[in-house]
């Protein structure tokens, strides 16, 4: 199997970068992409999480992945990983923006700086941050393909959920306006809002609500691959899962 992916799937031989791959919806995605023939570059602070994830793959078939423990928030080392990625494979094929952090659900007026900061940090700059990096590479692929992970948060106003629902927000403006700057190249961006999954962070926001009510992070990844096609031709659209 070569370094790049294999020869079957509809992904085969892409190279996929995600950002919060060590559970949830990035490792899901990361599973299913490397099943659809992907070399999968997995982004998580977490080491334990990222082997995890890495031997699924192998267990499943897949080609080992390339395995980036980093923090989010250490934005030069974002700014490296672009020169990496290009010395080593000399294109991204697709780029997922996983990664996120609920933050403290309270009183806009009440939050302290730093919880704030942190939430605009991993939701909002890293992903400008990665956008910066990446972009060389991403028009280094026949069909660089960009997806961020959104909320529906971000379109209505409610009470105690400021940081995360303010963060969300932009980051649809930041890849709705990265989007039109590049119409007119083979680059493509959009945003998936996944709805109400089986995660850690929805449990952390609804601590009383049954998991077993709600889908599997498995269930969104299909849509994760129609949006990394190099067929797809949507750009700058949040397309919601439900």
């Amino acid at each position: 199997m070569s370094d790049t992916g294999s020869t079957s799937g509809r992904l085969a031989g892409r190279i996929a970068v995600i950002t919060g791959a060590s559970r949830g919806i990035g490792a899901a995605v990361a599973k299913r992409y490397a099943a659809e023939g992907a070399h999968v570059v997995l982004i998580a602070r977490t080491v334990g999480g990222l082997e995890e994830v890495d031997d699924a793959i192998r267990q499943a078939g897949g080609i080992p992945a390339t395995l980036v423990p980093q923090d989010l928030r250490e934005f030069d080392a974002l700014d490296r990983l672009g020169a990496s990625l290009y010395e080593r494979f000399g294109r991204v094929d697709v780029l997922v923006g996983n990664a996120g952090v609920l933050g403290t659900l309270g009183p806009t007026g009440h939050m302290r700086p730093d919880d704030w900061a942190e939430v605009m940090d991993v939701n909002l700059t890293a992903n400008w941050r990665l956008i910066r990096s990446l972009d060389p590479l991403l028009r280094q692929s026949d069909a660089g393909r960009a997806i961020f992970v959104t909320s529906g948060a971000a379109a209505q106003a409610t009470a105690y959920w400021g940081a995360y629902a303010v963060s969300k927000a932009a980051l649809e403006m930041l890849v709705r306006t990265y989007a039109a700057e590049i119409g007119k190249t083979t680059v493509r961006a959009n945003l998936i809002d996944p709805g109400a999954l089986r995660t850690a962070m929805r449990a952390k926001a609804f601590p009383g609500e049954n998991p077993d009510n709600l889908e599997p992070p498995d269930s969104v990844t299909e849509l994760f691959v129609t949006l990394a096609h190099p067929s797809c031709t949507r750009n700058g659209e949040v397309v919601r899962a439900y």
